[in-house]
């Protein structure tokens, strides 16, 4: 089995790769790979396009932090997306958001199904014991109320991430088993950093992303 983890950065993954080097998981018929993107909804469909092109893997993994909307979606948690939404391409008027769908410049046909990128890989996903729930990706970083409880409103989101559609949008396109797990960093338009729990969140991810992948290692 060839399993890609997938981060926009590398200190998001740093303590896994450690593990995987230490344990020597990288054999002929089980290999584990890591893809650092870039931030960002561009960044993320290039790079991993770009790469399952040439090497298509058996399972893809994001692992990632991000913003959270709900108190009891507290910072250092971690979850898995199994739905995502792209939240920012459209046009305002008059303080209202239209997106693409609600403008008929998209159709509601494969990858999407009611404007979501859902995870079809339910026994994957049923595997990691988690709570799934559903991820919003924006361009730009939410930080207007207004914006926030619109986001919240329109597409029921609970994380804020710069890359989940992106990733979903490219595994569902290619046929790529895929998981997206998602630590909250912080609450969603929280500006003090100092209350932000950066750290404790990548421990966290880390560890359920080592959890998650280590009854899949060949051994």
């Amino acid at each position: 089995m060839n399993i890609l983890i997938v981060a926009a950065t590398p200190q998001e993954v740093a303590i896994t790769r450690q593990y995987l080097a230490e344990k020597r998981y990288q054999r002929k018929d089980c290999s584990v790979y890591t893809l650092i993107t870039g931030v960002g909804l561009v960044n993320t469909t290039y790079t991993l396009s770009k790469y399952v092109l040439k090497n298509k893997p058996d399972l893809a993994i994001q692992a990632g932090i991000g913003g959270s909307f709900h108190p009891f979606y507290a910072p250092a948690s971690v979850y898995i997306v199994h739905e995502e939404i792209f939240g920012d391409i459209g046009v305002e008027e008059q303080g209202v958001f239209r997106d693409i769908f609600d403008m008929h410049l998209a159709n509601n046909s494969f990858p999407f199904s009611n404007k979501l990128l859902a995870n079809p890989h339910t026994t994957i996903l049923d595997n990691i014991k988690l709570r799934k729930i559903r991820g919003v990706s924006v361009n730009e970083i939410t930080t207007n109320a207004g914006r926030i409880h619109h986001l919240m409103e329109k597409y029921n989101a609970l994380v804020e991430s710069m890359e989940g559609a992106a990733f979903h949008y490219v595994c569902l396109q290619e046929d790529i088993p895929f998981v997206q797990m998602r630590a909250v960093s912080n609450f969603v338009g929280e500006r003090d950093k100092s209350r932000w729990l950066i750290k404790e969140a990548i421990e966290n991810l880390n560890r359920e992303l080592i959890a998650a992948i280590r009854p899949l290692l060949c051994h």
